[in-house]
């Protein structure tokens, strides 16, 4: 059985620290390759997914497995802190160990460009048995020839254009996951510079939030195991650097596009007097996955729903309440002193949001 290694790291900016954490998944089996032409990478898919799925008990059975086995990394492998080295039961590929070593390079959160969605040091606000289970609330991914998938042929062909231009480096920056890069890039939307090292309670809130999501969208990329648009063929993508890396990994549902709309609807309820702008940002967010090149429409729009989910979940814990609190009252100070945003940087979002690939 292939093992995919998943790098699970978490810069936190204002010397709060980094970590870098390895974890391991298997996979029973490997993605599907694609050709470069849509109606080819179609084929590929229908032939892919042609092959028998996983039944209920089955795959129930698989992910029980797949905790125990996380469960039981967690404990043999601790995440180191700053300066020290990754722990030598964890496996790196050397790029791996270079981007690990990049992470933890400084404690502004800039270290490595961009990311797979991550867990970090943190305690998620649900219990297993609590959480909601993607790959029962989610339709499946649309089949290889459906309408559905020639919609997300046509997005993924139409914004392959895009490339060079103001919303594909837009796309560029909202792939970085780090806390302080999440922040910032709802800065125009707050109507202030959200400072993460000036905002230790949003800070811990959000590497919560992440401990608790993360381990749910791992779920429903692992069960339907769905290729990504760019797999197989020479389509420029946004983030080249980690191509190979993003390519073993499922595009459905988008782990970016959960966490950016999870925290605009957080942001929304801390910040209510700019929920237009908040939220509007959250949908460029995910949106900025198509235009990478690295999501199907259809996987940015369940992203969504993933996010939501989550979130309307995370309200039934005191603690995430508590929490919420303690941020609100962080920023409802923070934003009298807080430095306005790059009027540039506003208008190059603004202009995304009314040009929407979707």
């Amino acid at each position: 059985m292939p093992m995919r290694q998943t790098l699970l790291a978490s810069v936190l900016g204002g010397g709060l620290g980094a970590a870098v954490l390895m974890l391991p998944l298997a996979l029973s089996c490997p993605l599907a390759t694609a050709n470069a032409a849509p109606l080819q990478i179609a084929q590929a898919q229908a032939q892919a997914q042609s092959q028998p799925q996983p039944q209920p008990q089955i795959a129930a059975q698989q992910q029980q497995t797949g905790q125990s086995a996380q469960s039981q990394t967690h404990s043999q492998t601790e995440a180191p802190t700053q300066g020290q080295p990754v722990s030598p039961t964890t496996v790196q590929t050397p790029k791996q160990a270079a981007r690990g070593q990049a992470n933890s390079a400084g404690q502004d959160g800039h270290g490595a460009a961009h990311s797979q969605p991550q867990a970090s040091r943190g305690s998620p606000y649900l219990t297993p048995d609590m959480q909601p289970d993607p790959t029962q609330y989610l339709p499946p991914p649309p089949q290889p020839g459906s309408l559905r998938h020639q919609t997300d042929d046509k997005a993924f062909a139409v914004t392959r254009g895009w490339k060079n231009d103001a919303r594909w480096a837009l796309a560029t920056s909202d792939a970085k996951l780090h806390i302080p890069d999440l922040l910032n890039s709802f800065s125009c939307a707050a109507g202030f510079v959200i400072d993460a090292a000036k905002a230790p309670h949003l800070v811990a809130l959000l590497r919560n939030m992440g401990n608790t999501e993360v381990p749910d969208m791992w779920k429903g990329k692992d069960y339907w195991r769905r290729t990504r648009p760019f797999v197989g063929t020479d389509n420029a993508i946004c983030t080249e650097e980690d191509r190979e890396d993003i390519a073993k990994t499922g595009a459905y549902p988008s782990g970016h596009t959960m966490l950016g709309w999870s925290l605009a609807l957080v942001l929304t309820e801390l910040l209510p007097d700019r929920s237009t702008a908040i939220l509007q940002r959250g949908r460029v967010f995910g949106e900025s996955r198509i235009v990478c090149g690295v999501h199907w429409e259809s996987d940015v729009q369940e992203g969504y729903l993933a996010g939501a989910a989550e979130v309307a979940a995370m309200h039934g814990s005191a603690t995430f309440r508590a929490d919420m609190d303690a941020a609100r009252a962080e920023l409802a100070a923070l934003r009298t002193t807080a430095p306005k945003p790059d009027a540039k940087q506003c208008e190059i979002e603004h202009e995304a949001a009314i040009h929407s690939p979707l």
